[in-house]
């Protein structure tokens, strides 16, 4: 069920490095315990069952984290419900906050959201800050403030954060005479996204039949946007997308692309962009680091080394999750004690090395689990440190509540329309009055 959405003129804003877009893999569970009692949820071998609703591929029982937990407790039984977007995972979780019903002991939120569940719903949600052994001092500091309201309540523990890259198939940018070494690849494009779109017309100008140089008009513009310092939001609260020239900067430069071609008219994440990953269709893609997951999930074997991985034109970020327990769960303190292991530095480095989601435990930069990390799909190109120092480089931005609904409109209402013949000015029309009308309702 869609929860009605408020106008928000001068809504809490938090400061991020930077916002989730609209399109990303996410999802919620359905259904949860109710009443806040801890008492055990347990299977015919008594034991505790902790539920656990997540968006996407999150990774942790594909890591294996999940069946190290339940040897480390073996009264622990640990079940997920997993739904693929969050276009469809957080209205439903929005309502089953706001009516106090239906909540799974954990429940995971996209930093776009982060923001509205803290201004609005931390009464339903436990202080991790005091659950027993969580220690500040172990995350961003940055991403620790995202989920604390104005009175010092955080309602949620940081697991991953998303800097920018870009990931490119070193096959086709060969095969279209560019340089496929890595350092050689970052200097192309190096402080500005306007130098990339040349480089996509360098690709197109020899390209792999059947091939574009970008997988999605949604894509580019979300990594444009996530390197900026004010985006969506004024720090006091205001709606400024309209007026904010980088806003607009972005959109033009993304339409443009689109208007000569280098873009696929794809929209992320959705089948048949799914299937244009298998198929080999572009070259390049923003690549925050889970976004290496999603390409080998939807990749051929014969993929793998195939892609490797360069600094983006500027420091962004593309992602982060927080794992809440809801008061209303039916298992409040040994859901307590779950999160607080999986979200610190041993597991997110962990983690990290094995789905590439890129730890918001700063003390997991020097671990050899992030230095040495490597991939699948890039081969034995040590990915770690160009994610940290993409981390190091993304500025601290502000996030909105309804930052989720804005950027939605940008991508899957505007600059995909400009690769099917729009112009950039029917686009970004198009986008307006889409987003005014959702954050009206």
């Amino acid at each position: 069920m869609r929860a009605r959405i408020r106008t928000a003129r001068k809504a809490m804003v938090v400061a991020a490095v930077a916002s989730l877009g609209a399109g990303l893999l996410a999802g919620c569970a359905d259904d949860g315990g109710n009443g806040g009692s801890d008492s055990s949820d347990g299977d015919s071998g008594g034991k505790t069952t902790i539920s656990v609703g997540l968006f996407g591929t999150m990774g942790f029982k594909e890591a294996g984290l999940y069946a190290e937990y339940e040897k480390l407790n073996p009264k622990i039984k640990i079940e997920q419900n997993v739904v693929e977007r969050n276009e469809n995972y957080y209205p439903a979780l929005l309502n089953h906050l706001t009516t106090n019903s239906g909540l799974l002991d954990v429940q995971a939120v996209e930093v776009a959201n982060i923001a509205e569940v803290t201004a609005t719903q931390a009464d339903k949600l436990e202080d991790m800050s005091k659950a027993p052994g969580v220690d500040k001092s172990k995350w961003l500091p940055w991403k620790w403030q995202q989920a604390t309201t104005k009175d010092g309540k955080t309602i949620g523990l940081g697991t991953d954060v998303g800097p920018m890259a870009i990931c490119y198939r070193t096959d086709l940018f060969k095969q279209a005479g560019l340089p496929s070494d890595p350092a050689e690849v970052g200097k192309l494009w190096a402080g500005d996204w306007a130098k990339l779109v040349d480089v996509g017309e360098r690709y197109k100008s020899k390209a792999p039949k059947g091939t574009f140089f970008m997988d999605s008009p949604g894509g580019l513009i979300q990594a444009i946007l996530g390197s900026e310092k004010e985006k969506f939001y004024d720090s006091s609260g205001e709606v400024i997308y309209k007026t904010n020239p980088a806003v607009k900067a972005a959109f033009d430069l993304t339409a443009d692309a689109a208007k000569k071609g280098l873009v696929q008219s794809q929209t992320q994440f959705q089948p048949s962009w799914n299937s244009t990953i298998a198929n080999n269709k572009f070259a390049a893609i923003a690549c925050p680091p889970w976004m290496l997951g999603t390409i080998k999930g939807n990749s051929k074997p014969d993929a793998a080394g195939k892609w490797a991985v360069a600094v983006a034109p500027k420091g962004g970020n593309w992602g982060g999750t927080f794992l809440t327990v809801p008061k209303s769960g039916k298992n409040v303190k040994e859901a307590q004690k779950f999160v607080t292991w999986l979200t610190a530095p041993e597991q997110q480095a962990k983690l990290f090395k094995v789905q590439a989601s890129f730890p918001s435990a700063p003390s997991t930069y020097t671990m050899p689990e992030v230095t040495g990390a490597t991939n699948e799909m890039t081969g034995d190109q040590k990915i770690g440190p160009i994610f940290a120092e993409a981390a190091k480089a993304a500025p601290v931005q502000v996030i909105g509540p309804k930052d989720q609904i804005i950027m939605q409109g940008l991508t899957d209402n505007g600059v995909i329309l400009a690769t099917k013949g729009k112009s950039a000015k029917e686009a970004w029309d198009s986008a307006v009055k889409t987003i005014d009308n959702k954050l009206d309702q």
